[in-house]
């Protein structure tokens, strides 16, 4: 990459004027703590928590976020902490290599998940949701995050990797999940941590956890090799998958680490988009009663990823629940060379984060920016929009590979759902959120369902 600057001569980031014991608790808060920090130092704030950490430059600015996703590359790199757990916990993947080893395995995975590819695997979503919402009782109340949790996990052991998970949901997927997900950021937070070696019992529960999702995994790929008749769309093609330089194709440890990735990814993302959108949708009626009448107009008939082009407003939906509900509220990397973050100068050895909740919230960015509006994300609206003030999915050449299968799955989704069941919110507070890792409801979403007539 060419620099247009002499970078040298830039003035370092201002740093941040909150006390230190604040800076440190919005460090902790991955999505509110970012605005803490933007509303008390700017768009680009410099924080320096403690001696033992290493400074941390904000950004909250559609030009920064570009500098820091874009153009910084392979400068910036993930080789944090949390990215290291990971790799410990679960072994090298694409989402957790860095540069040097994940450039060849995006360009390897790439073609299996282009917007094309991924039709194939989006084939149970609206059987199951309509299997779902039709087994829900006139009037029942239901925690709306379960059941949209017992919904993906069951779509994605379908059309990934042809399994039946129903009725196995929190033994099987979401139990070890949490210890794994509990454990990673607890460690990748603390400035001082215990040994690797250390068997305390949260390694424990965490390496148990990874051993089972490597188990499933395995079994899994063991099972469509001895059966090419399985339908399993994911691991058929990771199995295709081949180096696009040397022709080598993946190992079965790569495929099963790569299973691991998608499958605790693909779940936690669709459910929270999922959930957060009917949610919201219950809290706007005449919003829910649109939904319905589009997917109503399809036909009487399970809709296919050929009919997502006629939901354009479902898929507003999604997007505007992706803004106030990013599944990453930040982005973070680590510097490891002096480079340009929106006109300041970010030194090697700091972490960079892009705080993308706070730049979705930000009024100097979107008009009323605490109110559910899909009508933001119509075609006449969006023309002008900034792309780098919108990032659901992260940005530049990191950004998620499984974009558009997450919004294919929770298009089909979100529309056969509300052309059967109403959704009445059944409290008056805000959704809850939690970051453990990713966005995720904080706690059981009440709701009451009635069949639409």
């Amino acid at each position: 990459m060419v620099e247009t600057v002499e970078v040298a001569a830039l003035p370092l980031a201002p740093r941040n004027p909150l006390p230190r014991m604040q800076q440190m608790k919005a460090l902790r808060a991955f999505h509110t703590g970012c605005e803490a920090l933007r509303d008390a130092g700017g768009s680009v704030t410099r924080v320096t928590p403690t001696w033992m950490l290493p400074p941390f430059v904000v950004t909250t600015s559609p030009k920064g976020a570009r500098d820091v996703l874009s153009r910084s590359c392979p400068f910036i790199d993930r080789s944090q902490p949390i990215y290291t757990e990971h790799r410990r916990l679960f072994g090298g993947s694409l989402f957790n290599f860095e540069h040097d080893a994940w450039l060849p395995r995006r360009r390897a995975l790439q073609p299996a998940f282009t917007k094309q590819h991924v039709t194939q695997f989006g084939g149970h979503m609206a059987e199951c949701a309509d299997k779902l919402s039709h087994a829900w009782g006139d009037g029942a109340e239901l925690d709306l995050d379960h059941e949209c949790r017992r919904l993906t996990l069951r779509v994605l052991a379908q059309s990934m990797l042809g399994l039946d998970l129903d009725g196995r949901f929190d033994v099987l997927l979401a139990e070890p999940l949490r210890a794994a997900v509990t454990y990673m950021t607890d460690r990748a937070v603390r400035p001082v941590r215990a040994p690797w070696w250390l068997p305390t019992a949260a390694r424990r529960r965490a390496r148990a956890a990874s051993a089972t999702f490597n188990r499933l995994a395995n079994d899994i790929l063991q099972a469509c090799r001895a059966d090419p008749t399985r339908d399993a769309p994911l691991v058929r093609a990771l199995i295709d998958v081949a180096d696009p330089d040397t022709g080598r194709a993946l190992s079965d440890e790569d495929i099963c680490r790569e299973l691991v990735v998608f499958l605790g990814a693909g779940y936690d993302t669709t459910a929270t988009i999922l959930t957060y959108a009917l949610w919201a949708l219950g809290r706007h009626p005449e919003l829910q009663d649109r939904v319905a009448a589009e997917a109503a107009a399809v036909g009487d008939r399970p809709l296919t990823a050929d009919d997502v082009p006629r939901l354009s407003y479902t898929v507003q939906v999604l997007n505007e629940a992706l803004r106030l509900c990013p599944p990453a509220p930040v982005a973070t990397r680590m510097v490891t060379k002096d480079f340009e973050v929106d006109g300041y100068r970010v030194e090697a050895g700091s972490w960079a984060i892009v705080g993308i909740y706070a730049m979705h919230r930000d009024p100097a960015l979107w008009d009323s920016p605490l109110v559910f509006d899909p009508n933001r994300f119509s075609r006449a609206n969006s023309k002008d929009r900034d792309r780098w003030q919108y990032l659901p999915f992260g940005g530049g050449p990191r950004s998620c590979i499984g974009d558009h299968f997450a919004i294919l799955e929770a298009t089909l989704g979100l529309a056969t759902i509300i052309r059967h069941a109403e959704i009445h919110p059944l409290d008056d507070d805000d959704f809850p959120l939690a970051v453990p890792f990713t966005m995720v409801a904080g706690a059981p979403i009440r709701v009451r369902v009635r069949p639409r007539k």
